[in-house]
């Protein structure tokens, strides 16, 4: 589990790429905020979570299958991962942020990807119309 960055990961990197070419600039991993947002567009009010479909446990996914040894280790580090997600996530909620999580899965569909995106970037603020 060494080798497992946390940060700059080659899906990240992805969509690092994507979003600059579409024209958005950010901020990467701000400490201050929960959960250390992969990307962070401040005057947005906005986050993006690249996360890994294995990692995060993304529901219905044949990336996010579990290991057939130490059963008991993965699940309980698995679900500990998705539940500290879901808390962060929450917080950020509560201090005025927007999320958007994207799945490692969801790269491979560069089309739909980018709608998402927009959508959720282009959205207005909360207090603004």
């Amino acid at each position: 589990m060494s080798r497992i960055r946390g940060k700059d990961s080659a899906p990240e990197i992805r969509l690092r790429r994507l979003v600059h070419k579409l024209g958005y600039r950010y901020r990467l991993h701000v400490k201050e905020l929960p959960g250390t947002p992969d990307l962070v567009f401040p005057s947005r009010r906005a986050v993006i979570f690249m996360h890994g479909c294995f990692w995060h446990r993304h529901e219905g996914c044949k990336l996010a299958r579990l290991p057939k040894s130490k059963l008991d280790f993965w699940k309980k580090k698995l679900d500990s991962n998705k539940n500290r997600d879901a808390l962060q996530q929450q917080r950020l909620y509560e201090l005025g942020w927007r999320v958007l999580v994207i799945w490692e899965c969801e790269l491979d569909d560069a089309d739909r990807l980018v709608m998402t995106i927009r959508k959720f970037l282009d959205e207005p603020t909360r207090g603004q119309s």
